[in-house]
């Protein structure tokens, strides 16, 4: 018995995790089809899709939506650019300082974006690119940068250094190189830094809350707070079913995104 326990230990550990995620996630479910949904978890009396309906009406909504993805696509393919060609000197070349330069970087992962948010406001203030979907999506590209070159460096790590010297010989260039050799194989990881990025973006509320002033131009995450009236009265149906539609491109994303990655998995196993 004890054995037995002690095997099915993690798995145990894993269900309890996941029931506590799945909690919130059916009160998100039940309360958006719950026209009078309460704070606690409890089926609609009565189905509806008036929640869905009117969070649908309102044109602002749809400009959030739209505003979080431009600037989650448009962060999320510059970090995959630049990290590509940021990790491959790092990966290939017998830099100067090379370690201080990834120790440094790693060090970068971990600050936390709180603490630089008083002065990087005052320097978008100073400069006036405040209140702007492309500098705050520049500033989120820098932010997601130092993680995402570690990832891309360890991608390109395990990529033979054959590969490329028969591209060279062949006369390719880097950028041909990084293009036709490297990247079809390092496909996978690409996939995985841009859904970080992405998602990454997607879900940040604190930036662009700082960053961005006007109602026409502020992300979902920040349009959330529409439905936190006064006095604590909060509308917990259309919050919900807010939340669901903030939640499915994501949720999409991942899907979708399976396929593409198991081909690049494919695709690197035929070139080598």
């Amino acid at each position: 018995m004890t054995h037995t326990l002690r095997k099915n230990m993690p798995n145990i550990v894993l269900v309890i995790v996941g029931a506590r995620f799945t909690w919130p996630m059916l009160w998100l479910l039940f309360a958006s089809f719950d026209l009078d949904a309460p704070l606690t978890i409890r089926l609609p009396k009565v189905f509806t899709l008036d929640n869905y309906a009117a969070v649908l009406s309102n044109p602002m909504n749809y400009r959030s939506f739209f505003n979080s993805f431009i600037m989650s696509f448009s962060q999320a393919t510059i970090v995959v650019i630049l990290s590509i060609l940021c990790a491959y000197p790092l990966s290939r070349f017998a830099l100067k300082h090379k370690a201080k330069i990834m120790y440094s970087i790693l060090f970068l992962t971990g600050l936390p974006i709180t603490a630089i948010m008083v002065p990087v406001y005052m320097v978008f203030f100073k400069l006036r690119i405040s209140n702007s979907l492309a500098s705050t999506t520049l500033f989120l590209v820098a932010t997601a940068l130092p993680y995402s070159i570690w990832m891309m460096k360890n991608f390109m790590d395990d990529v033979p250094a054959a590969l490329e010297e028969s591209a060279w010989i062949e006369g390719a260039g880097a950028l041909t190189t990084i293009w036709r050799v490297i990247f079809p194989i390092i496909v996978p990881g690409v996939f995985v830094v841009f859904i970080f990025t992405f998602s990454g973006c997607w879900g940040n509320f604190f930036v662009p809350y700082i960053l961005i002033s006007s109602i026409e131009k502020v992300p979902a995450s920040v349009a959330i707070y529409q439905f936190f009236g006064a006095f604590h009265q909060i509308a917990y149906g259309q919050l919900a079913a807010f939340s669901v539609m903030y939640t499915l491109p994501i949720a999409i994303l991942y899907m979708f995104s399976q396929r593409f990655m198991s081909q690049g998995y494919a695709m690197g196993g035929s070139i080598k």
